[in-house]
């Protein structure tokens, strides 16, 4: 009787597709095996693409008579340090009795890449089906339907054309760009840090990534604050007091007049005393009152960008250490699959959704979690109608949904270290709050006409909770002067909005005083490890507003598998240095040097829209909207006419 074969990404992985699968045959070298099944797996990569001189040993030595390379016929060769693990698993691959093979590799792109080459230089027998399994999460009745379900391996040869073409353009652009630039420009490199001689690194997405780090360090560096003045009023009655603000609009003797900064300050101080002493003696009314209910959804889920800036602003880690971290906890069966864009679930698993619920409710020994889950009883909160909802669409997700928890894993839970418990919380947290109802918020805004120039104020209150119970906002790690001042902010609206309730539209308003408050430009902020990757998921533009970044889903640049990487290694080759407390990110003198020398030659490599075309490319090849050979030919073209253009250029 044949066998059946299944390939996993590593060592642990095929353990829990064993234990799944009622194995219990002791471990061989390399592989374990049934009578129906083995299994066996890779250690990450086993084989990789060839460097130049295995083409032609005079590609060792870096000439410009040389470049641009861009082979015909590509080369591969196994890892020499895993050597071993391939010949077990070719020798698998090759038996007679194998009739199928299963490719169960991480369920992303470079997942598929990693088994791809292996199938490939293994030659395997040509008699075996290869089937795909893609999976969602690690628990056992998502790994059986995985295999129940197991697609024929060529519904995914559009992924696997990507993710070849991924490693070529990353290989032909690192290679011809970095020998170019090293051989043109390394001299100069040299003389400026004070060493004998230096290399550039060069990289598709990590050129354009620095480009956004200095480009930003240098606003900051340039950017001269400008103070201006702003219009305080103090209007009420008798008994109770309110500051409202002086805004231009059409009605205003000052409308589009040069003496302004913006349209609520003034450049100079004078000028504002001298407006300020127009108004006296004029009457104040009440021209607009709106009182409104407003309703504030919790957020969509994580995806992996979202929740590794959310780890960095309250743990100050690395985005990488937070992949790694909830890589751990898919292992342990907790959450679902972590290397993901998408930030909503998907329909079928909205249906099935009071299971995740349930294993929370049963399993997870958390007093916290288990308040929060009890009150979604006794108020019987809708959990059955999530599909209606906007954390449901199908149209969003790619390859996974959003990381979730499982409900299920709980007994490796107490074994984990204090912040892997802490950000599976943040996980579960984040989760629950999506069937928690709306907050609910009281505002009252007024608008007050002095003889046609108009003054506003606002108050708010928050009247219900809602989700806000669950997912509080986080401070507590935020630098201590916004912090201070959102407070006052809020204070100020609280109270002010008692005070807003009472008034009528058409009220004459006594007027206590006019003042002036300064105010001053501030200069954009650095990226810190957190917010650069959400920059990156946004084709380099860093969108503060959550509501906001729901609905703007650009094309990013680098692939959420790999942003953490790309930061990690700009640090490692001392391009950028990131602070161990604060994870801000600035770019080292040599990462500036680099950025002027890519500027002057090639500018397009620090352009976040170029990058980002270029996945996107890549994501049309997956999705078979373009052939893999029209991607190729149009990389082959940039480069040979960059070559053409730069050669002269030096």
């Amino acid at each position: 009787m044949g066998k059946k074969l299944l390939i996993t990404e590593k060592p642990s992985v095929a353990m829990e597709f064993a234990k799944a699968l009622k194995i219990t045959t002791p471990r061989k070298n390399g592989y374990i095996e049934s009578e129906e099944w083995i299994i066996t797996w890779c250690v990450g990569h086993l084989v990789t693409m060839s460097y130049p001189e295995k083409y032609d040993e005079k590609l060792k030595f870096w000439r410009l008579d040389t470049l641009p390379f861009i082979p015909k016929e590509w080369k591969y060769e196994v890892i020499s340090n895993v050597q071993n693990q391939f010949n077990i698993v070719q020798g698998l691959m090759q038996r007679e009795d194998i009739e199928e093979i299963y490719n169960a590799g991480d369920s992303g792109r470079e997942g598929e890449y990693i088994q791809r080459l292996v199938l490939m230089m293994a030659q395997p027998n040509p008699k075996a089906k290869v089937k795909r399994v893609w999976i969602d999460s690690q628990t056992e009745e998502e790994i059986l339907r995985g295999i129940r379900e197991a697609k024929d391996s060529s519904e995914y040869d559009s992924l696997s054309d990507s993710a070849y073409l991924r490693a070529k353009e990353d290989y032909l652009i690192g290679i011809n760009f970095s020998r170019l630039l090293s051989i043109t420009q390394g001299r100069t490199l040299a003389n400026k840090i004070n060493e004998e001689k230096a290399s550039i690194s060069v990289g598709r997405v990590m050129t354009c990534v620095l480009g956004m780090i200095v480009s930003r360090e240098r606003e900051i560096r340039n950017f001269v604050k400008t103070k201006y003045y702003k219009i305080v009023g103090e209007f009420g009655d008798q008994n109770s007091i309110f500051k409202a603000e002086w805004k231009v609009n059409e009605k205003s003797k000052l409308f589009e007049s040069p003496l302004l900064y913006n349209e609520t300050g003034f450049k100079n101080e004078q000028k504002a005393r001298d407006f300020i002493v127009s108004l006296q003696g004029k009457k104040a009314i009440i021209t607009e009152l709106k009182k409104s209910k407003q309703k504030e959804n919790a957020p969509l889920l994580f995806n992996l960008a979202e929740i590794q800036n959310e780890c960095t602003k309250r743990f100050k880690i690395k985005p990488e250490e937070t992949l790694d971290v909830i890589q751990n906890l898919y292992e342990k069966k907790l959450v679902t699959y972590p290397r993901t864009d998408a930030r909503v679930l998907s329909t079928a698993v909205a249906k099935e959704i009071s299971k995740n619920l349930n294993g929370i409710a049963k399993g997870f020994k958390d007093e916290e979690i288990q308040g929060y889950v009890k009150k979604m009883v006794e108020e019987k909160y809708q959990t059955n109608n999530l599909v209606k909802t906007k954390y449901v669409n199908d149209s969003k997700i790619t390859d996974h949904y959003a990381i979730i928890p499982t409900g299920q894993g709980y007994e490796n839970y107490d074994k984990l270290p204090e912040l892997q418990k802490q950000i599976y919380k943040l996980i579960v947290k984040r989760f629950l709050a999506i069937f928690y109802p709306p907050a609910e918020y009281s505002k009252v805004q007024v608008t007050i006409d002095v003889e046609g120039e108009t003054f506003y104020a606002s108050g708010k209150v928050c009247i219900n909770k809602g989700y806000l119970e669950i997912a509080k906002p986080e401070n507590k790690n935020e630098n201590k002067e916004s912090t201070e001042n959102q407070q006052n902010v809020d204070k100020e609206e609280d109270t002010n909005l008692e005070i807003l309730k009472e008034l009528k539209k058409g009220q004459e308003l006594l007027v206590k005083n006019y003042e002036i408050k300064e105010a001053e430009t501030s200069p954009p902020t650095r990226y810190n490890s957190g917010s650069i990757i959400l920059a990156m998921e946004n084709a380099g533009k860093l969108i503060e507003d959550e509501e906001l970044r729901e609905q703007i889903k650009g094309a990013g640049i680098g692939t959420s598998a790999t942003r953490g990487g790309i930061i990690e290694k700009l640090e490692r080759i001392k391009y950028i240095e990131i602070n161990k407390k604060t994870q801000i990110i600035t770019p080292t003198n040599k990462g500036e040097i680099i950025y002027d020398i890519v500027n002057f030659s090639m500018p397009d490599m620090l352009n976040p829209k170029l990058t980002a075309s270029w996945e996107k490319g890549l994501d049309m090849v997956a999705k078979k909207e373009i052939e893999p050979q029209v991607f190729m030919t149009k990389l082959e073209n940039y480069i040979n006419s960059k070559f053409n253009k730069l050669v002269v250029k030096m």
